[in-house]
């Protein structure tokens, strides 16, 4: 017997990170909802974002590495990078779901995988395979069928779109620090401490650039703590959770399901109607996932 063979990740193996990422997938794309409904501005939705699912994410921390004999290490370099770019990937998110249309947002947003795939090589030096380069071509295809109806090129909306394209970079160097923090502690740790962090540097940026830290309404409140609890604990967490499992390049391609989730919720919820071009779009994407998969 081969002994690398043992090394081999076995389809049961695979199944459930995916599975995570598919659910994390959905609660990201759930969060330009949320950061529109909270009566705050986009640094402040930013800040409680992240602020209000520490308490939860600890929770998930303590119980994870309950009864683990070896003591684990806090706030590793790499742990330290997750937190700067998610920093800055939050930054640049809501300042871009405020000042652009959300599918523009989304658009230049999910550009994340082709900076996964060229820092992954230029920092890395990590070279992909032939299939996930094909499956980054049909995702690129079918986000932008997906997106196409709603996007808009207007001079009022460009620095919006800046912003999002920034978003897109700066989370595909969220990818790969996560997947290197993940070397060696769990994920629940990771996602706890980066989320500190950027914490941190978020309320700074809220309390010089904002002046309203708390939302007026109730409804605001709600659209927060959804914000915190759904997009972030959940989406994140998981994220997490799935970049210790799969490849950082093909986990950036299955996050382009954010597009299909949001075309679909605005069929359910808002009744507009799904063309062919979007209905082939969402299935370029499952194509390009299916066919990037790691075997």
């Amino acid at each position: 017997m081969n002994p690398s063979s043992s090394m081999i990740p076995r389809p049961e193996s695979i199944a459930a990170p995916f599975s995570a990422l598919v659910v994390a997938a959905i609660a990201m794309g759930l969060s330009p909802i949320f950061v529109r409904l909270a009566d705050v501005g986009p640094f402040t939705s930013a800040f409680w974002r992240v602020a209000l699912a520490l308490p939860v994410l600890y929770a998930w921390m303590r119980m994870s590495e309950r009864g683990r004999t070896k003591p684990a290490r806090s706030f590793p370099r790499a742990t330290i990078w997750v937190g700067v770019a998610f920093t800055a990937d939050l930054f640049f998110w809501h300042l871009s779901i405020v000042t652009t249309t959300v599918a523009d947002a989304t658009f230049f947003a999910t550009t994340a995988p082709i900076w996964v795939v060229l820092f992954g090589w230029l920092i890395f030096r990590r070279r992909v395979s032939a299939a996930i380069l094909i499956g980054l071509g049909f995702c690129i295809l079918g986000g932008t069928a997906l997106l196409a109806q709603s996007f808009q090129m207007k001079v009022g909306t460009a620095l919006g779109d800046l912003y999002g394209l920034v978003t897109g970079v700066f989370f595909g160097l969220y990818f790969l620090a996560v997947q290197a923090a993940r070397e060696g502690n769990s994920a629940a740790r990771v996602t706890f401490e980066a989320t500190t962090i950027t914490a941190a540097l978020l309320f700074l940026a809220a309390l010089g650039l904002e002046h309203q830290l708390l939302p007026r309404t109730l409804h605001g409140l709600a659209a927060l703590f959804a914000l915190a609890w759904i997009s972030h604990a959940g989406g994140q967490g998981l994220l997490t959770v799935a970049l210790g499992r799969l490849p950082a390049a093909f986990s950036s391609l299955v996050i382009f399901l954010e597009a299909i989730a949001a075309a679909c919720l605005a069929w359910a919820i808002l009744g507009e109607p799904v063309t062919f071009i979007q209905a082939g779009g969402g299935l370029a994407i499952l194509a390009g996932i299916y066919i990037a998969r790691p075997r």
